[in-house]
C-alpha cells in the first residue's frame, strides 16, 4: 500500500489553493468596498442623518406641543377653579342675602300680624264696651221700669212722672251698687 502525501504548498505550476482568493479579487473587492463606503457616506448617511434630525425635531416639537397643551390645560384648570370658587362665594352670598331677606320678611310679617291682632283686640274691646254700655243702659231701663212698676204697686201711687221715676230708679240702683260693694268688701276681708 502506498500512501500519497500531498504537500500544503504548491509550486508555481501547480494549481492554487481554493481557500485563498486571487490577488486581483482582493484588490477589486477592496476598491469596491472603498467605493461603496464613499457612496454610502455621501448618499445614504446624509439621508439617515436628515431623517434622524427630522424625527428628533418632530419628537421635540411634539414634546413642546404637549408641554404647551399641558400649560394651557393647567391655565384652564386654574381659571375653572377660580370661577368655581367665585361661583361658590356668590352662592354663599346669595344664600346669606336670602336668609337676611327672609328674616326681614318674617319680622315684617310678625309686626303686621301683631298690629292686626292689636287692631282686632282694640276693635273687639271697643265693641264689647259698646255692647256692655248698651246692655247696661237697656238693663237700667228695664230695671228702672220694673222698679217703678213695683214701687208704684207697693206705695200705691203712680210713679208715672218722668223725673220722679228717674230719681227713684237711680236711688234704687245706687242702693243696689252700695250693697254689692259692701258684700265684696266683707268677702275680701274674711
Amino acid at each position: 500500500m502506498t500512501t500519497l502525501v500531498l504537500p500544503l504548498s504548491a509550486a508555481a505550476g501547480e494549481e492554487a489553493n481554493p481557500l485563498l482568493p486571487h490577488t486581483a479579487e482582493i484588490i477589486f473587492g477592496f476598491v469596491f468596498l472603498v467605493l461603496l463606503a464613499i457612496a454610502f457616506a455621501k448618499v445614504v448617511v446624509p439621508k439617515f442623518e436628515k431623517a434622524y434630525a427630522d424625527r428628533t425635531a418632530a419628537i421635540e416639537g411634539g414634546m413642546n406641543e404637549a408641554k404647551a397643551a399641558q400649560a394651557e390645560a393647567k391655565a384652564a384648570l386654574e381659571k375653572y377653579n377660580a370661577q368655581l370658587a367665585e361661583a361658590r362665594q356668590e352662592a354663599a352670598k346669595i344664600r346669606e342675602d336670602a336668609r337676611e331677606q327672609g328674616a326681614v320678611i318674617i319680622a315684617e310679617m310678625r309686626e303686621q300680624a301683631n298690629a292686626e291682632a292689636e287692631r282686632i283686640v282694640t276693635h273687639a274691646r271697643a265693641q264689647i264696651d259698646a255692647e256692655r254700655a248698651q246692655a247696661v243702659a237697656q238693663l237700667r231701663s228695664e230695671v228702672g221700669t220694673m222698679a217703678t212698676t213695683l214701687a208704684g204697686r207697693i206705695v200705691g201711687e203712680s210713679l208715672e212722672d218722668e223725673a220722679r221715676q228717674r230719681r227713684t230708679v237711680e236711688r234704687f240702683l245706687a242702693d243696689l251698687e252700695a250693697s254689692e260693694s259692701a258684700r265684696q268688701a266683707v268677702g275680701t276681708d274674711g
